[in-house]
């Protein structure tokens, strides 16, 4: 076996089967052929991929990414291969790798699954919910859905929406402690902040009628990783927030939460899009979510 998708398949059955002999009866090769196709992948690389032992295959941090880089190469060619086989528009079919923040997935995506997956019955979702930035290839994530200014990368991205934030309390909430008058008013009052980037523990404002813009740093006893806990302490009476209005308008509209010093509001816009590695041949299972969540 001489080529390099050959290999790479060798290679990613020795780790799925654990040893060379299991990947070897999987394969119709040899023990001994499945392990020199690993030390030629090793010596062209110059890198240990694998840790053996006489019982099972460890991968070390250069397999890690050689493995999570294969994967993805093998199912793109399975895939180009099925669309030259069964035409362009062959249903989208396969196992789709999805991360969405918590709080657009909540309110926005899941309630829409069923019904691309009735569309698609072909498809098979995997879906992680994390307010985190996944790395697509080292997670080996199909499409990844972020809020917030894109990183530069070699991503393609697809804007689904954008929206502005709000600053909100409960009315519970604001009848303990009084409506703020002035941004500086949030000083004596407990905000909910966030543990994992600091730039939304600063709270910008803008002076009423067209002032500039500044940044006031709250403070507060709670902190988490992701909004959606943050949109719940909030609607518990625990303290002020600031969230995206995709995430709080359904609460506004029930009156289960008010927004507080609108007239400060600066009307910074935070995007949302759906990111995936782009390439001639996008998979039709990819195409397809992509095309659902912009719809």
């Amino acid at each position: 076996m001489n080529n390099r998708a050959g290999e790479m398949e060798v290679f990613v059955q020795a780790v799925r089967s654990g040893n060379f002999s299991a990947a070897g009866r999987r394969l119709g090769l040899s023990p001994s052929a499945v392990s020199k196709v690993i030390t030629r992948i090793e010596d062209r690389l110059a890198t240990r991929l694998l840790v053996r032992s006489t019982r099972s295959l460890k991968l070390t941090a250069e397999g890690e990414a050689y493995q999570a880089r294969a994967l993805r190469i093998l199912a793109d060619i399975e895939e180009t291969e099925r669309l030259v086989a069964h035409g362009a528009d062959a249903a989208p079919r396969g196992r789709l790798r999805v991360s969405a923040s918590i709080p657009f997935a909540v309110h926005h995506v899941l309630p829409r699954l069923p019904d691309f997956l009735a569309r698609h019955p072909g498809v098979e979702l995997d879906l992680s919910l994390s307010d985190d930035v996944v790395d697509l290839i080292e997670e080996r994530t199909d499409v990844a859905v972020r809020a917030g200014p894109l990183r530069d990368s070699a991503l393609k991205a697809r804007k689904l929406c954008e929206t502005r934030h709000v600053v909100v309390a409960s009315p519970g909430w604001i009848d303990r402690h009084g409506l703020p008058a002035r941004p500086e008013d949030l000083d004596r009052r407990n905000c909910l902040g966030f543990n994992f980037r600091r730039s939304l523990n600063e709270w910008p404002f803008r002076e009423p009628g067209g002032g500039a813009i500044r940044s006031l740093g709250i403070t507060g006893n709670f902190t988490t990783n992701n909004g959606e806990t943050v949109r719940g302490m909030a609607l518990g009476g625990l303290g002020v927030a600031r969230l995206a209005r995709y995430h709080v308008d359904g609460d506004i509209g029930a009156g289960r939460l008010v927004p507080l010093l609108e007239d400060w509001n600066p009307g910074d816009l935070s995007q949302v899009h759906a990111v995936f590695v782009g390439h001639a041949h996008l998979a039709a299972r990819i195409r397809a979510f992509v095309d659902f969540l912009a719809d």
